[in-house]
């Protein structure tokens, strides 16, 4: 077991946004969680990234080590753990290069980073093409390729994404999705969150559905796309 998660419970003031949550992930799967707007699945990765605390009685392990014990940049580079947050939060003013190469600021493998570099532009050709093209200048799915690129510069054990699918176009959807099977294949462990439950759950082998900070069902993907609760609350009947 790579990472594990027990009685994961967060709180914004007085909202309970977690209500105790327990799941597990093996190295090398691709894993997703489903749910309506607001259900907490954004504020899970957050948890799991350091990113927003947790409430007393909380365990998250990694790879057998006590992850609540690493403040946030430690999560990344020496974890291992990499973040491609909703709404890519990329520096806008900075080129896709220098997006990419602030990524590997605690890393000292400096071969390993320049083969990283050239497979990311094999994985997004163009990317390459507008290596030298401010970010914020990009379109919604070449920012979102930048994105997964950065998570992919930064160390990338274990890949977190949050809603990777949001605002692309269906091509570029199925390409973005495509890429991330290729990086999993490489040896990178996923855990998605999507709204769109069943791209999610035709790119993960399993999934958990959470429902308002509650973890409801959970499954191998195929079995939670033939489940009739499914069908009827995310996949339109």
């Amino acid at each position: 077991m790579l990472l594990s998660v027990e009685n994961l419970r967060v709180s914004y003031g007085s909202i309970k946004a977690l209500h105790g949550l327990n799941f597990q992930i093996d190295e090398g799967e691709i894993v997703c969680i489903i749910g309506a707007n607001g259900a907490g699945k954004s504020t899970t990765l957050k948890a799991i990234s350091r990113l927003v605390p947790v409430e007393e009685g909380t365990r998250i392990s990694f790879a057998g080590t006590d992850l609540l014990k690493h403040p946030a940049d430690k999560v990344v580079s020496k974890l291992g753990i990499s973040h491609v947050p909703e709404g890519r939060r990329l520096f806008e003013n900075l080129t896709v290069t220098e997006n990419l190469m602030l990524a590997t600021f605690a890393r000292k493998d400096r071969r390993q980073i320049q083969l990283d570099f050239n497979r990311v532009f094999s994985i997004f050709p163009r990317l390459e093409e507008r290596q030298d093209q401010k970010s914020g200048t990009l379109s919604g799915g070449e920012q979102q390729m930048l994105a997964v690129g950065r998570a992919y510069m930064s160390g990338r054990k274990v890949m977190l994404l949050d809603e990777p699918s949001m605002g692309l176009a269906p091509l570029l959807m199925m390409s973005m999705f495509n890429a991330l099977k290729d990086i999993n294949r490489e040896g990178t462990t996923i855990l998605l969150v999507e709204q769109n439950a069943r791209l999610a759950l035709q790119f993960a082998g399993r999934g958990y559905v959470l429902q308002n900070g509650n973890l409801v069902l959970e499954g191998p993907s195929a079995g939670l796309l033939e489940n009739p609760e499914v069908k009827k609350a995310y996949l339109g009947g």
